[in-house]
């Protein structure tokens, strides 16, 4: 029987690498896309030669309807990941994300090509009052990034129901581990091994969100894959923990072996225009297909730690 090709967008990015380890191993025939702006040849040098890696730009609609063709289904991971710069930059943003899916969309509707698994974001959400948060929660997002997800959802649900393509929506929460280069975590370690006695932290420090180790977020992904069985359904994919950044500052800091770091603050109530002060996703329907995370909040934290201390 022949191997199911995939095509993962992304895949040299910090989740589309560890995807593609997991699905090689289950027999996938993979290609991947990446205009390596974010990812790295380093995330997939030891996959290299099982993979066939196409370098180009998903905003190129003549390059997507020329390279996305011959697979069986579409990993979608190609994103700007970087929700502080979605306030900055919108248009880059806008294209980065909900461009590039219409342009996938469409070489997936031309080239009869019938599922997409489409990483999405918490961020679609924005500011609620009541937690954790369910998939069917009103969508009211204060960031642009926020929004250019929903617009690339909106695409995914008309194609599905004017083509029949099937599409399956991942809403992550914040996902950490190895080869993670932006977020909170990197961004802690990074700024303590320039000055190990004092850390600014963006905002006031008492924002809370919720954090999933990369493996976590693989299995979760993967095994909502496998009991998708067509047409449209969505998934958060988060902890059932959430934690305040101070809290985070701290562990990065024992993790790293630093004492007495003085924590300066930018003062707001947010770290960045658009950033959510506090959320924690409701994963009640992912933990009904037999899913359960193997790593806590501070144990995650602290593998990512290790991690970034020799390779960030």
């Amino acid at each position: 029987m022949r191997e199911r090709r995939a095509l993962v967008t992304g895949g040299a990015g910090f989740i589309g690498s560890h995807l593609i380890e997991n699905i090689l191993e289950q027999g996938y025939e993979i290609q991947v896309i990446d205009n390596f702006s974010t990812g790295t040849q380093k995330n997939i040098e030891h996959v290299k030669n099982k993979i066939r890696v196409i370098e180009g730009d998903l905003r190129n609609l003549n390059f997507v309807l020329n390279n996305i063709k011959d697979v069986d289904l579409v990993f979608h991971f190609a994103a700007n990941p970087f929700v502080k710069l979605s306030s900055e930059d919108p248009i880059f943003d806008f294209n980065s994300n909900a461009i590039t899916t219409l342009h996938v969309l469409e070489a997936m509707r031309k080239n009869d090509i019938p599922t997409i698994v489409f990483s999405s974001s918490s961020t679609v959400y924005g500011e609620v009052d009541k937690f954790p948060i369910p998939e069917d929660a009103d969508l009211k997002p204060i960031s642009n990034y926020g929004a250019s997800k929903i617009a690339a959802e909106a695409l995914i649900r008309s194609f599905s129901k004017l083509y029949g393509i099937n599409g399956l929506i991942l809403r992550y929460a914040n996902i950490i581990g190895p080869r993670s280069d932006h977020g909170v975590v990197p961004d802690f370690v990074r700024k303590l091994k320039e000055n190990n006695k004092k850390l600014l932290i963006l905002g006031n420090g008492k924002q809370k969100k919720s954090y999933l180790f990369i493996s976590d977020c693989i299995d979760a992904s993967l095994l909502a894959f496998k009991h998708f069985n067509g047409g449209l359904d969505v998934f958060n994919v988060g902890s059932e923990e959430w934690m305040a950044v101070d809290d985070i500052a701290r562990i990065v800091c024992d993790e790293m072996r630093l004492s007495n770091v003085k924590f300066e603050y930018t003062g707001e109530e947010r770290g960045w225009m658009g950033d959510i002060k506090k959320f924690l996703l409701d994963v009640t329907k992912i933990k009904k297909l037999g899913w359960e995370p193997k790593y806590n909040t501070e144990k995650s934290i602290g593998k990512t730690v290790e991690w970034l201390k020799t390779n960030l």
